[in-house]
């Protein structure tokens, strides 16, 4: 089990650097409860927790989570010379988006997902239905945005309808010379969404799609 994996790792990295959990919570802002759980295997570190805990043990945060990769990043290229370690950085996570109906997108600034340094976002936001599963985005992705007011046509983007009070994740074509703003699904059971002259003034994109996260199932 991954949870007994990761129990005896943070057990492990804690005895390494000689640390107790309670200067760990303190260090790294993950709560004291949650790393009593991690330790006695009752729940596997997310990847926000691991990129907290991570550099303060010096381990890998992939290998603090169960994943078989080496306890230290830098082992990697030793290893192997073709195999480079995975910077990582935090991304602001900005609640849910809609791939479907559009819904309410909630702001919250306290979440953060980790990912790799060459995704050039300003944000994320979790998917949310199925509208967009044949550009391969599922429901429960993590979607990657980087902030723009306009995108190529074709292009997938977050936008937000009806003055500000929900968001959804489409493919977006805009035709200036017809004041018309087609957003397509990908997912033919969804018909496209059409907005014309001041039906635009309800619309505003927050940004262009540029990655996307999925588990492995």
């Amino acid at each position: 089990m991954k949870n007994e994996l990761t129990s005896k790792r943070m057990i492990l990295a804690l005895s390494n650097v000689s640390m107790k959990p309670q200067e760990l919570a303190d260090r790294s802002g993950v709560s004291k409860s949650s790393i009593s759980q991690y330790i006695n295997g009752s729940h596997a570190p997310s990847n926000i927790s691991s990129g907290k805990m991570a550099p303060i043990l010096d381990v890998n945060p992939l290998w603090l989570m169960g994943f078989d990769v080496p306890m230290k990043s830098e082992m990697v290229t030793a290893a192997l010379s073709n195999v480079f370690p995975i910077a990582l950085k935090r991304f602001p996570m900005l609640g849910e988006i809609a791939c479907g109906e559009p819904k309410f997108t909630n702001e919250d600034r306290e979440s953060y997902v980790m990912a790799g340094t060459d995704i050039k976002a300003d944000f994320c936001l979790k998917a949310k239905g199925d509208s967009m599963i044949n550009a391969r985005i599922l429901d429960g992705d993590i979607v990657f945005i980087r902030k723009q007011d306009m995108v190529e046509n074709g292009e997938i983007a977050a936008v937000v309808v009806n003055d500000d009070s929900e968001a959804t994740l489409k493919r977006v074509f805009y035709y200036r010379e017809r004041a018309t703003l087609i957003l397509k699904a990908e997912n033919p059971k969804y018909e496209d969404w059409i907005y014309q002259n001041e039906e635009l003034d309800q619309i505003h994109i927050l940004g262009k799609a540029v990655a996307f996260q999925s588990d492995v199932i």
